[in-house]
């Protein structure tokens, strides 16, 4: 009994060796072979990078381009300009171009115009130049939407990079007084925060490097911006480039200008406040309390009112 344990123990132990060495030799056999697809993996070509892409992307996205092109192309060119610039201030959302924004307004009041069309003479029995007008006015709403939303975005954007603002030039000026120049400066922003401010940095920096100048950089930055802050600081920082002056003593003047012009806005807010409350205090509140103030006084005062 005692011989048969014992090989009963050797027969384990062998087998427990033989897994742990084909564990390893297969882990082996793994790193070797991911090694060798490193070098050996058959490049992709662009046919079939864009085949891997969803269909929305391939198909669909790029015909929708198209037709709003065409019918961006078919909108007056008069404002072209103007809504550029909005886009630009917005952020280019969507990588809209002026020609797509267009066709958007375009689209989606021919859209419109057919729904309300439908709608208004299936109905009920109305006059039909109420037919008319109520159609007309489903296209003019569908032509306005997308403005609205633009100027919507604009002013998210502005209050955004307003809002982050000071805290970027206290960064700036922290950096530049330690020694590190104002475009490294501007990177370390760009880098700390991920904020419509700092991807404006960023373009900047980009233009830098692509070989415009850092001026003229600066000043198509308040192009995009087309907030008084930035203005205010860009052409403070303009003028100390022009006149000689330290950079660092231009920023700290102007952080502590942001930060007191923050507080101001805070304050001003806060003064609007109790005038914002009067509205739903007013016509949402008081009569709610009149009712369970004067309900049960109700009934008597008809009481008395009408014996008299």
């Amino acid at each position: 009994m005692l011989l048969f344990g014992i090989i009963a123990v050797v027969v384990l132990v062998f087998i427990g060796v033989i897994v742990v060495i084909a564990r390893q030799g297969g882990g082996q056999s793994d790193a070797i072979s991911d090694r060798l697809t490193q070098f050996t993996e058959r490049q992709l070509t662009l046919e079939e990078m864009e085949l891997q892409q969803p269909f929305s992307q391939r198909v669909v996205m790029p015909m929708m381009r198209s037709v709003l092109g065409v019918l961006g192309k078919m909108s007056p060119q008069a404002s072209a300009d103007r809504v550029r610039q909005n886009l630009q201030q917005a952020g280019n959302p969507g990588n809209l171009t002026p020609i797509m924004f267009s066709g958007i307004r375009l689209a989606l009041a021919a859209i419109l115009l057919v729904v309300f069309g439908i709608v208004t003479f299936t109905s009920a029995e109305m006059p039909v130049m109420q037919k008319l007008m109520y159609t007309a006015l489903g296209c003019g709403v569908g032509y306005m939407l997308p403005g609205i939303w633009l100027g919507q975005e604009i002013k998210k954007r502005k209050h955004n990079i307003q809002k982050a603002l000071p805290d970027a030039l206290d960064l700036l000026t922290i950096s530049v007084e330690a020694g590190l120049a104002f475009d490294s400066a501007m990177q370390r922003v760009a880098e700390k925060w991920d904020n419509e401010l700092s991807r404006e940095f960023k373009k900047v920096l980009t233009d830098v490097r692509l070989g415009r100048a850092r001026r003229d950089a600066l000043r198509d930055m308040v192009a995009r911006c087309s907030v008084d802050d930035v203005q205010t600081f860009i052409a403070a920082v303009i003028q100390a480039e022009q006149l000689g002056v330290s950079i660092s003593k231009i920023l700290r003047v102007q952080s502590d200008q942001m930060r007191i012009r923050r507080r101001q806005r805070a304050e001003e807010k806060a003064h609007q406040a109790p005038v914002k409350m009067l509205f739903p205090m007013v016509f949402l509140i008081f009569p709610a309390l009149f009712v369970v103030i004067l309900g049960p006084a109700v009934p008597k005062l008809y009481e008395s009112f009408g014996g008299l």
